[in-house]
């Protein structure tokens, strides 16, 4: 494999049910990757984390002795090694500085912390999102960041520093609803509706301004296919416009009227928030989300490693 001598650390991506590592060059391309489903959840219950890593360093051939840098859920309370939340007010470049060590010989293994906001009025915690804000901003930036997802994020930034953040159980919401509730005779699998879908615009327009309107519009989705005003083929676009919707007024009643905003995303859903964002009056900057966690890992090994061996 042709470009080794050039490699100066490994990244890592290792979260609930997936694993993502990268053979990284200093300047933070990626020379040779590595995936699976071995998230953290696997390795609790079979084997453990470091033969899963050492399986795949084998596959990127890593040189011996290079150092791994991880982030996600390998660092939770369940995980490899707990790396402790670090409390907001959070400057994001010095997140390398929290990194734990993990005890294992002949390599250097970090994992970066989650960051946790400890306020009894808006509790809340990240784990994996901090590496890609880092990632996916300037320093010094100030702004507001959405990143959509199971438990999407949105998170106020001034100067570099996180000085507080909400989660949006939408994508959670949205499994839940649709497989255990009522609403699972009335919506059909399959991939996120597109922005111009009829239904999922009408159902976008309807929380547009007061979020609580979704709770007693979510019946409407079953009572509507009953009384032959909506098909099942529509509810899950209906389904989906009034949660994301609900999510988006809510985060403009947090942190006011719409101003630029980064959207930390990809694939079909992050092209919907784009689109979403985009209507409601923010001007959207994407930033792929993998490429995100790979820019953010690579910022914090610079800080940590590469400059010493450059």
């Amino acid at each position: 494999m042709s470009g080794l001598s050039e490699a100066s650390f490994v990244g890592v991506d290792w979260g609930t049910s997936s694993f993502r590592l990268w053979l990284m060059a200093a300047d933070g391309m990626p020379l040779a990757s590595s995936r699976s489903g071995e998230g953290m959840l696997h390795c609790s219950s079979s084997g453990g984390f470091q033969p899963v890593l050492d399986k795949h360093l084998a596959e990127v051939r890593a040189p011996e002795g290079l150092p791994v840098l991880i982030c996600g859920m390998a660092g939770a309370r369940q995980g490899w090694v707990e790396a402790a939340y670090v409390h907001t007010p959070t400057a994001l470049g010095d997140l390398h500085s929290r990194a734990i060590s993990v005890p294992v010989e002949g390599r250097d293994i970090r994992i970066l912390p989650g960051i946790a906001q400890v306020l009894a009025e808006a509790p809340n915690v990240m784990r994996g999102e901090e590496t890609q804000l880092l990632g996916s901003i300037a320093d010094g930036f100030t702004g507001l960041v959405c990143m959509p997802g199971t438990h999407c994020k949105w998170v106020a930034i001034d100067g570099g520093t996180i000085v507080r953040f909400a989660s949006f159980m939408t994508g959670e919401l949205f499994s839940v609803i649709s497989k255990h509730s009522i609403l699972m005779h009335a919506v059909e699998e399959g991939a996120p509706p597109g922005f111009d879908d009829p239904t999922f615009r009408a159902a976008i327009d309807a929380v547009r301004d007061d979020a609580s309107v979704a709770l007693s519009a979510l019946f409407s989705i079953r009572a509507g296919q009953l009384l032959g005003f909506e098909k099942k083929a529509e509810g899950a676009a209906h389904l989906s416009g009034l949660l994301i919707g609900a999510e988006v007024a809510a985060a403009k009643s947090l942190y006011g009227a719409p101003s630029d905003i980064v959207l930390v995303g990809s694939g079909a859903l992050g092209s919907l928030y784009e689109a979403v964002l985009t209507d409601a009056g923010y001007r959207v900057r994407v930033v792929d989300a993998e490429e995100a966690v790979r820019n953010g890992l690579a910022k914090a090994a610079a800080r940590l490693w590469v400059k010493d061996r450059t």
